[in-house]
């Protein structure tokens, strides 16, 4: 099933993508898609809903984060060889692990505004893992059975925070808007394999990324058992696990970054598709 929320910021109501691609509102069956109340036996009952039988929702309203909840935004550093290839870092032994402020938090469409003195604004096509039960130290084995779906996610980053001003990676990861999510929560019922998505993004129509799951350093399974050992996952939690090659700060001759007026837009196979106007 592919879970939406839809309607102005803050105003947003829950809703289904039907077959046909048309958007059923479900408010009338819940009051909001709040993954720690649901969790995943609430998400089985609304996959056995007939999608026909909810009012169609006329129009192309905006979408919101397409489910609440997140305790927790993870993100994961250099999870593709040739990712870390291009940056002239090492491939890592273990995940390499970060945090993003909640408040990054934004629609898969809405406008990201540049920091003030922003120079460095990179681009990051990420497949986002969203927990649906709590998870402890789980085993690799059992991790999936702690999924609830799957989800788009742009890990926009500002490089210069990142690496020239000491510190941690989280300075550079957390900016308002810097964290895109959707346009769906696609359920893990719809996505038996996660290892094996295509994933692109591109900058004013212009190829930058291409990749495929297939070929994370530590697969997602790997990933949510890793990051249960460091800290207990919540439903609603949202784990990024990384990004292929053709970000802005691996471009040759010379790193390329967004500016005002550039559109990025992103997808995975499977799950969608982004779209942002860069902003000043």
């Amino acid at each position: 099933m592919k879970l939406v929320r839809h309607g102005r910021m803050g105003r947003e109501r829950p809703g289904l993508i039907d077959a046909s691609g048309a958007l059923r509102d479900l408010s009338g069956v819940i009051d909001d898609l709040h993954l720690p109340t649901l969790g995943l036996a609430g998400l089985g009952r609304l996959c056995r809903l007939d999608p026909l039988s909810l009012p169609r929702v006329r129009g192309t309203p905006r979408l919101g984060l397409p489910f609440t909840g997140i305790s927790k935004f993870v993100g994961i550093g250099l999870n593709y060889r040739d990712h870390a290839a291009e940056t002239g870092m090492p491939v890592p032994i273990e995940p390499i692990i970060f945090m993003k402020a909640t408040t990054c938090l934004a629609g898969p469409d809405d406008d990201v505004q540049l920091p003030p003195d922003s120079h460095k604004t990179d681009w990051e096509v990420e497949l986002g893992v969203v927990i649906g039960k709590t998870a402890r130290r789980v085993s690799e084995a059992e991790a999936l059975k702690h999924v609830a779906g799957y989800c788009v996610v742009n890990d926009l980053s500002e490089r210069a925070w990142q690496h020239e001003r000491g510190g941690t990676w989280d300075k550079g990861k957390g900016f308002d808007g810097f964290g895109p999510v959707g346009p769906w929560l696609v359920t893990a019922d719809e996505l038996r394999d996660p290892q094996s998505l295509s994933l692109w993004l591109d900058v004013n129509g212009l190829p930058r990324q291409r990749g495929t799951t297939a070929t994370m350093v530590f697969g997602v399974a790997r990933l949510v058992s890793y990051v249960s050992q460091c800290m207990t996952l919540l439903p609603g939690d949202l784990i990024a696990t990384g990004t292929p090659p053709g970000v802005g700060m691996g471009m040759k001759p010379a790193p390329q970054f967004l500016k005002a007026g550039d559109v990025v837009t992103l997808g995975i196979e499977g799950l969608g598709a982004q779209r942002q106007r860069i902003v000043a």
